[in-house]
């Protein structure tokens, strides 16, 4: 399983970004993805997660702000950030559940959010 995430950059406080992340080599349609980050000196954290039937669950501090969706047909993640803020600041991972305790990474994307 392979995921490639982009989208990240440089924004300021307010302004949005809309993350992705191409999944190849798996059956996308069945797996819960999710996106998690890790800012310096943090433990990486869950943000947002998707099942494969498009139930959603985010964490607090992003709720109304960020909103997780798929594409089944393109196999592609999207993580839509709004209202970005400079806790936000960090590297995103998108990932997958191994289904054995484990989780596929990709390679992260950095977004920065200065005031």
């Amino acid at each position: 399983v392979q995921l490639q995430a982009s989208g990240g950059g440089m924004v300021q406080a307010g302004e949005s970004l809309r993350l992705s992340c191409k999944a190849i080599g798996t059956n996308f349609k069945v797996r819960t993805m999710t996106w998690h980050r890790q800012a310096p000196g943090n433990q990486r954290e869950l943000v947002a997660s998707i099942s494969s039937q498009g139930e959603t669950n985010y964490a607090d501090s992003v709720k109304g702000r960020f909103t997780i969706s798929r594409d089944n047909a393109r196999r592609v993640l999207y993580l839509q950030m709004n209202s970005l803020k400079e806790e936000d600041t960090a590297v995103y991972y998108c990932s997958s559940p191994t289904g054995q305790g484990g989780h596929y990474w990709g390679q992260g994307t950095q977004v920065t959010v200065s005031s």
